[in-house]
């Protein structure tokens, strides 16, 4: 029997009128060879106003992971929020899955809104696809935050021990939930206070409205991330760059944050905030919206002094 009421339902339609009421529209647009990318756009575009690219992750669609940071950016910024493929409304009939795809993706989308150049915020599995971007068409990317995201992980570390799961295939359980004790592991996994007594009723509707489709080539996503990567295939970027980490993350342990740092080199600044794990766009978004405005807003940062925790210098 279908159900009559569903809670993730209204919520998705709650993000929709906030994207909406805070001037963006929803546009779709067909790239060609069988892709095509979902993304909210402005309504009126300002020219004296910077573009700024927002990049989701793995767990939900544009809506659900930046719905908190609209309002206090979209005063500062023409928005531009699509969704991946394979998520959202956003698909493809080509086999590609890498990042690097998803990039170029991305970048057509947005040459055919007429966005020459940009500032890009990534987030997890969105971080991945930014650097890419700002790698791939340095002209074109001024500025990029990377927000826990695994760039400089390599293969070898599952084996070594170094992430909570053993295996990809674990990790896919996880990142795909298909039942409510799989999204209760998910959250244990990604929030430093996870929230606890969730009925399942509430997890199975999640699990209905937001993890039904495309699930075989998520997890071909979730498998080109890991499969044969090596620090020396990781390209060099030159873009000012800001990182920011949850100090308890157990998605992408810090240790990665340390390793992007020192690969991307003086144009990088770390950010690690204390007291939160992988999901920081929910943990801290306050703070996160800070660290935007300031870097993205200011003058072109210096050459790294040090590193910060929760804007305090790293000893």
């Amino acid at each position: 029997m279908a159900r009559c009421f569903s809670l993730t339902a209204m919520r998705d339609r709650c993000f929709r009128y906030s994207f909406s009421t805070a001037g963006l529209k929803s546009t779709t647009t067909d790239l060609g060879d069988g892709t095509f990318m979902h993304c909210w756009v402005p309504k009126w575009r300002k020219e004296n106003k910077p573009t700024l690219l927002l990049v989701h992750g793995i767990g939900a669609n544009a809506m659900w992971q930046w719905n908190d940071f609209i309002s206090p950016l979209v005063s500062h910024f023409n928005l531009y929020i699509p969704d991946l493929l394979f998520f959202g409304d956003s698909h493809t009939t080509r086999p590609e899955r890498s990042e690097a795809f998803q990039a170029r993706c991305v970048a057509a989308l947005m040459e055919s809104h007429g966005v020459k150049s940009m500032n890009v915020i990534g987030i997890s599995y969105g971080g991945f696809v930014g650097y890419s971007l700002a790698a791939q068409f340095k002209e074109r990317v001024d500025r990029l935050v990377i927000c826990c995201a695994g760039v400089c992980m390599e293969e070898k570390d599952m084996e070594k021990g170094l992430f909570q799961v053993k295996s990809v295939d674990e990790a896919v359980g996880i990142l795909l939930p298909r039942t409510p004790e799989k999204v209760r592991d998910l959250i244990r996994l990604s929030f430093y206070k996870p929230i606890k007594g969730v009925p399942s009723c509430f997890l199975d509707d999640f699990i209905e409205f937001m993890c039904t489709e495309y699930l075989q080539e998520r997890k071909e996503l979730i498998e080109a991330l890991h499969k044969d990567r090596k620090m020396s295939d990781v390209p060099n970027i030159s873009q000012p760059t800001l990182i920011i980490w949850g100090e308890h993350d157990r998605v992408f342990p810090l240790e990665l944050a340390h390793r992007l740092n020192k690969h991307i080199g003086e144009n990088s600044q770390l950010v690690i905030l204390k007291n939160s794990g992988h999901a920081i766009n929910a943990e801290k978004p306050k703070e996160m919206n800070k660290h935007f405005k300031s870097f993205l807003l200011g003058p072109l940062p210096q050459p790294k002094q040090g590193n910060h925790v929760n804007g305090h210098k790293e000893d």
